[in-house]
């Protein structure tokens, strides 16, 4: 038996327990995974899971219209790692985790295939693996499907950066074996007129570790699910999250963590900042503490900054739980602009407005983007927040 068909089986396994338990549940949040079209039809925005999401500014790409068209792929592979090109059925008999949604089941039906980037066993790559993807014009479709592989006990960082524009809808599967510490980062900065809807779906060996950071400054519309479930008890999962919504644009982020496994941990954590006239961001988390998950430790947060008039953050915790046999549970949410207090603590010390602005943004930031675990990109991040800043709230002194 391989490590995914084991994986596959201990899944299964907690899933059968539930049905004997009369507890299979189906989280309203989140669709049961299916690779037939016919089981996440064209939604008409008064489905729950697309509420938020403005349909009409998709650009036709939920129609599911065949295209050729690519993203240009520039990679860094450390020795030890390579990356192949499989049929899509030879990715789903690895154990890509199937799509439950209609952009990630078209992406899977309509990319022709999927990239397979494998960390072997027991491998400790101290270099991030580095995937640039680059598109040329919003008129171009883009559909792609990608599986991440790390065997048992490796240790491994990904980080994908998504730049120039494209209608692009991605599925990625993550399967992390048993004992291995994984860092994925994502990172959306996209021209103003890109279109990405994508789902990271991600798979927890036993007692593994897994970091998973999305951040978003770039797109017209980005709509993104980063969805977590466990293959054995011990597993633990951190989901981090970090945007910045200018004029007009809409940023949305789905989280569920299925604790399908006793034993299992996972913590969220998403922060963001709005500014200019209709600019809109969207987080909706949701946690499903299943009858056989004993003994599991989550929690989910999120902040919000609003920076200016005419902003929209839409901030939705859930916990759905079948079982009081646990170690603890809970959410918080919070939409808010400048604190007053910090700001007059700042300004009595001679601190100006403008500066004082820009020293609270910094810290409502820093805290998660020293998280990251990716130095270079941390400096990054830090930069493309002073820039955002100083496109609207550092211009002028009040």
């Amino acid at each position: 038996m391989t490590v995914t068909d084991a994986a596959r089986e201990s899944v299964t396994s907690g899933l059968e327990q539930d049905k004997k338990d009369g507890h299979l549940s189906v989280s309203h949040l989140n669709p049961p995974p299916s690779y037939d079209l016919a089981d996440h039809p064209a939604p008409t925005g008064r489905e729950e899971i697309w509420r938020f999401t403005p349909l009409k500014r998709l650009r036709g790409i939920l129609d599911g219209e065949a295209s050729d068209a690519t993203l240009t792929w520039d990679t860094t592979l450390p020795d030890g790692v390579t990356l192949t090109t499989i049929s899509q059925a030879e990715a789903r008999e690895i154990g890509e985790l199937a799509p439950n949604d209609r952009p990630s089941a078209l992406a899977a039906e309509l990319s022709g295939g999927a990239r397979l980037i494998d960390v072997p066993a027991e491998a400790e790559i101290a270099e991030p693996i580095v995937i640039r993807l680059h598109g040329e014009s919003v008129d171009d479709l883009v559909w792609s499907q990608l599986v991440l592989r790390v065997g048992k006990f490796a240790t491994a960082t990904v980080v994908l950066v998504h730049t120039g524009s494209a209608r692009y809808s991605a599925t990625t599967s993550v399967l992390v074996g048993d004992g291995a510490t994984v860092n994925v980062v994502s990172l959306q900065d996209w021209d103003d007129d890109a279109v990405h809807l994508g789902r990271d779906s991600i798979l927890v060996g036993r007692d593994a570790e897994v970091k998973h950071t999305a951040i978003t400054f770039g797109g017209d519309v980005v709509r993104l699910n980063a969805n977590v479930e466990y293959a054995a008890p011990g597993g633990s999962a951190e989901l981090l999250g970090l945007y910045f919504a200018d004029q007009g644009q809409h940023l949305e982020h789905r989280l569920f963590a299925d604790h399908n496994q006793p034993k299992t941990k996972s913590n969220v954590l998403y922060k963001g900042a709005l500014q200019g006239e209709k600019a809109h961001t969207v987080w909706i988390g949701n946690v499903l503490i299943r009858k056989v998950a004993e003994g599991i430790e989550t929690y989910e947060e999120n902040r919000n900054l609003v920076l200016t008039d005419g902003c929209q953050a839409d901030s939705v915790p859930n916990l759905e739980i079948e079982t009081g046999e646990i170690e603890g549970a809970g959410h918080a949410s919070a939409t808010a602009r400048f604190d007053d207090e910090q700001l007059f603590y700042l300004r009595s010390r001679g601190v100006s407005e403008k500066e004082a602005r820009r020293l609270v943004l910094h810290g409502f930031f820093n805290d998660l983007i020293r998280r990251v675990g990716v130095p270079s990109l941390e400096e990054q991040l830090t930069t493309t927040v002073e820039e955002e800043l100083a496109r609207n709230v550092l211009k002028t002194d009040q």
